[in-house]
């Protein structure tokens, strides 16, 4: 089942109107490793054709886990990102600058 990537398409021009106020962009960017992470995971699992159940099923999880997760109400592990990596075929990078 494929899913429609207009719709996310839609979320990112809404984010690009959001973050022409300066002050929502401050706080955007103070949490940008997050949502880089959570908008990655999404786009991916979307590409994918992929449901939160289906990809949750995939790694041993539940389907609210990845719904916390991408809705920024989780602070995954390590090994929880590596894991969605996976059963998403993609490669997770980490990087301190």
């Amino acid at each position: 089942m494929k899913t429609d990537i207009t719709k996310f398409e839609s979320f990112t021009n809404f984010k690009k109107e959001l973050l022409k106020n300066p002050k929502i962009k401050v706080e955007y960017n103070h949490l940008g490793p997050e949502f880089d992470i959570i908008e990655a995971i999404i786009r991916q699992r979307i590409k994918k054709g992929l449901t939160q159940k289906q990809l949750a099923k995939k790694i041993g999880t539940k389907q609210s886990a990845l719904s916390r997760l991408e809705s920024g109400n989780y602070n995954p592990s390590l090994s929880f990102l590596k894991k969605v990596a996976t059963a998403l075929d993609s490669d997770l990078h980490i990087t301190l600058s």
